[in-house]
């Protein structure tokens, strides 16, 4: 038990120290290149701790919140400019006569570096919760009471008003205590009690299911 203990930490080990020795030789490479292009002094060693930097900053958010466009597209820019200062610095460009590109390219790359942590920090999506405090209550379908209208030709005449002291028309159980508490937040909040048609607009019902919720609610 001791030894595949003590063995699960030296791989640990080996590879904590295989990630330092390549991020060593990343920096290296980068801090070359800026070097070369022009870039003396603390600017030469500011370049590869920018790169590094919007690196893990575009895959910490890939990491929290998903995949996104954004994300995938500022993590593929910092890991290009990582790998090509690695591809660069090994024998393919000149680095005592670089091209007017590279001198471009490490010019403009502070810019671009503060645009992408930027867009990073301030663009994160709205939490879900926020959003779900906005959106107004929707009752189920399966629990609406419908009736179907009636056809111009079935139609019968306009019934007059049903009397105060008729029964309401049936309503589901779980909708009039939804219903309910709508009221009594409402009155609770204005010190008066709902009417029908802030009772609709809140429910999301038609007007004669309101009317129907309402006489149940008096």
């Amino acid at each position: 038990m001791t030894t595949r203990q003590h063995g699960h930490g030296l791989r640990v080990d080996a590879v904590l120290v295989q990630a330092v020795i390549a991020g060593a030789l990343s920096f290296a490479h980068l801090h070359d290149l800026a070097a070369a292009a022009g870039q003396d002094g603390w600017k030469a060693w500011a370049y590869p701790v920018s790169v590094d930097l919007l690196l893990v900053a575009a895959w910490r958010r890939l990491r929290s919140e998903g995949p996104s466009r954004l994300a995938w597209c500022w993590f593929l820019i910092a890991l290009f400019a990582s790998l090509g200062a690695n591809v660069a610095t090994a024998g393919f460009l000149d680095l005592d006569d670089p091209p007017a590109l590279l001198r471009l390219g490490i010019a403009g790359w502070p810019a671009l570096a503060f645009l992408g942590g930027t867009l990073l920090a301030h663009s994160a999506a709205a939490p879900a919760s926020a959003s779900a405090a906005k959106a107004p209550a929707v009752v189920p379908e399966s629990e609406l009471v419908v009736e179907p209208a009636p056809t111009a030709d079935s139609a019968p005449a306009r019934a007059p008003e049903t009397p105060a002291s008729a029964a309401p028309a049936p309503v589901p159980e779980v909708l009039i205590a939804h219903a309910r508490k709508v009221a009594d937040e409402y009155r609770a909040r204005t010190g008066s009690p709902i009417d029908t048609d802030t009772l609709r607009a809140r429910l999301g019902v038609p007007p004669h299911l309101a009317d129907a919720i309402a006489a149940h609610l008096g």
